[in-house]
């Protein structure tokens, strides 16, 4: 922690973000980042008191410039220019930011770029109120270890002309990308990625390499966003499992698969189940790709899943579960209590859902046996937690 103090005084110092009053991402940005990890250590404390002992919280050496997922929403002003940006907090009005502190600083240059060339090649921005328009947004996403870098143009119809010349632009500028890809989203919603892609330019997505395992993202994939510190949280949830090779394990919730591929080398069986289809098609070629023969993928509810195999007398040494913030249902904690596994390691990005669901959990047989907080995301009120819950006899 001794590097941590040094590098964060002087960092912190010299911040001045110009919109982090209005823009509502990094709660802690003033604040100094030893500050900031005492505060999620007293508030991880506070929750978990009930447990017992909360383990220190692992911040980072350097707590900036860490997502590796940025996305940018546009603004024409009345000049003509086109502004990149974030939305302020609790509006659609697009904020310009030529620096944020807290994303990749590639993406960051990537995006100033398509700006300029939205207002040269004289493209519509969305307009949600009226519904017209063509770009909707922008998402870039890199892989740290890979150095590959895809651009994802989220459009509000399939029909982008110029598309091609577009790219060739972008890529004469940025030769870094690896990949552009236009996602098409039509819908009057929230969510920033559609369901259909189209490739413009390289493979369509990229990959990057994680506790020494190599896994494929696509658009939409759910991949953490701090790489650095996601390799600390799963080494530490695999630590908690304590696989000797002879356990059949289960990874609910397990996205592009990345937490059972991580822990194969050290299982008999590793069983992926996971609801989203895209996310599983992933899954199964990450398999393939770091050469798996012991990792079983199924495209279903987990919590269905579980209740089935449970009623079939399956037995299952330990359950791996990384809900979303929301936590997890009764509906699945209950199918864990069914399937009765002796450990339950439970990764949460929601410290007050981790509360609920542990008090079920206990309530049912099992013990908080440890609770690690990790700090995946510096200048936030944010924390991601790891607990190891084992079955008590």
């Amino acid at each position: 922690m001794e590097n941590n103090k040094k590098y964060n005084r002087k960092a912190n110092n010299r911040i001045k973000c110009p919109v982090s009053h209005i823009c509502g991402g990094c709660q802690y940005i003033d604040v100094p980042y030893e500050k900031q990890l005492e505060l999620k250590q007293n508030k991880m404390e506070q929750l978990f008191s009930e447990f017992g002992y909360v383990d220190k919280i692992i911040g980072m050496e350097h707590p900036f410039n860490y997502r590796n997922k940025v996305n940018a929403a546009f603004r024409r002003l009345k000049n003509g220019k086109v502004i990149a940006g974030i939305y302020e907090e609790g509006t659609h009005n697009v904020l310009s930011v030529d620096e944020c502190y807290i994303e990749d600083k590639r993406a960051s240059a990537i995006i100033k770029s398509i700006a300029e060339l939205i207002r040269s090649f004289k493209m519509q921005i969305y307009n949600e109120d009226t519904g017209t328009g063509l770009i909707r947004h922008v998402q870039i996403r890199t892989g740290f270890a890979t150095g590959q870098i895809m651009v994802i143009i989220v459009t509000a119809s399939a029909i982008f002309p110029s598309k091609n010349n577009f790219a060739k632009a972008l890529l004469k500028l940025h030769p870094e990308i690896t990949t552009v890809v236009q996602n098409i989203n039509d819908k009057k919603t929230s969510m920033v990625i559609g369901q259909r892609n189209q490739v413009i330019y390289g493979k369509g997505f990229i990959e990057d390499v994680l506790c020494g395992k190599r896994f494929r993202i696509s658009p939409g994939s759910f991949y953490q966003v701090n790489p650095i510190q996601t390799e600390v949280l799963y080494q530490k949830a695999i630590k908690f499992a304590d696989l000797k090779k002879k356990e059949v394990v289960i990874d609910a919730y397990c996205g592009i698969g990345t937490i059972g591929i991580i822990a194969a080398d050290r299982a008999k069986q590793v069983i992926g189940v996971e609801l989203n289809s895209a996310a599983i098609k992933d899954a199964n070629i990450n398999c393939r790709i770091n050469k798996l023969d012991n990792v079983d993928l199924y495209n279903n509810d987990a919590g269905k899943f579980m209740c089935d195999i449970a009623e079939q007398d399956e037995k299952i040494d330990v359950v791996f579960m990384d809900p979303p913030r929301s936590g997890s249902d009764e509906a699945f904690l209950s199918s864990v209590v069914k399937l009765s596994p002796k450990r339950v390691v439970y990764i949460s990005c929601g410290p007050e859902s981790l509360v609920r669901d542990l008090k079920y959990l206990t309530k049912n047989g099992y013990k908080v046996i440890r609770i690690q907080p990790v700090d995946l995301f510096p200048m936030t009120e944010h924390v991601e937690s790891v607990a190891l819950l084992v079955k008590e006899r």
